[in-house]
């Protein structure tokens, strides 16, 4: 089966499926390759439904899980997003599509660099790549209207959302071992949070250099 195939399956049985119906992130679905970010062993995998291995222990969300996630922020294109846990880059990619900049960071730098290239080679030049420790967010450039937490925490902090401008988003994978949600905060211009639950996974921890015997991201 070839790619092509592989990604029209994915679009009509995955995301479809799932309730995905904005045409515009299907659209980037069938626009950005995902095979040209997922490590190459696993590149007759990139349109499964499967959350696929990467180094450091980490793992790339399923198609539907980024689209799900993508769907529920509804971007409009004016906004700044701060991704925390750069990983492969296909999440950083369609975020640069439906945003106005995207602020990637991840701890490890094989993570950076390797996204550069095919960042680079889709035009995804709204991106500026950091690598760093950003378990407490980025100060540094807050407040964000996105922010996103690609690994696990137990807790969402006052920290984090004090890097959230008002009418912004946070999305969180929060929880411990299995029993882990993909949530999103909304913080309105009343200076009020709600959550609303996504969906339940497993993702590895966010790194906390500072805990004791901490996962790395």
């Amino acid at each position: 089966m070839s790619l092509q195939t592989e990604k029209t399956n994915m679009i009509t049985q995955q995301l479809r499926a799932g309730d995905i119906l904005n045409k515009q992130i299907l659209s980037l679905y069938d626009e950005i390759p995902r095979h040209e970010f997922v490590p190459g062993q696993f590149r007759p995998f990139a349109y499964s439904d499967l959350q696929i291995e990467l180094p450091h222990n980490q793992r790339m969300m399923t198609p539907l899980e980024e689209a799900t996630l993508l769907q529920a922020l509804k971007l409009t294109g004016t906004e700044t997003v701060l991704e925390v846990g750069t990983g492969s880059g296909f999440l950083t990619a369609l975020l640069s599509r439906l945003a106005k900049k995207v602020i990637s960071i991840d701890y490890f730098a094989d993570f950076t660099n390797s996204a550069k290239h095919p960042l680079t080679q889709h035009e995804c030049n709204n991106v500026e790549l950091v690598t760093g420790d950003a378990f407490n967010g980025w100060v540094d450039k807050a407040p964000y209207d996105i922010i996103i937490f690609s690994g696990t925490l137990e807790t969402l902090t006052e920290t984090h959302r004090l890097q959230t401008a008002p009418g912004g988003k946070i999305i969180a994978f929060i929880g411990k071992q299995s029993a882990i949600q993909a949530q999103l905060h909304y913080f309105d211009h009343q200076g009020h949070w709600s959550v609303e639950v996504l969906y339940e996974t497993s993702l590895p921890l966010l790194i906390d250099p500072f805990k004791p015997n901490g996962f790395v991201f």
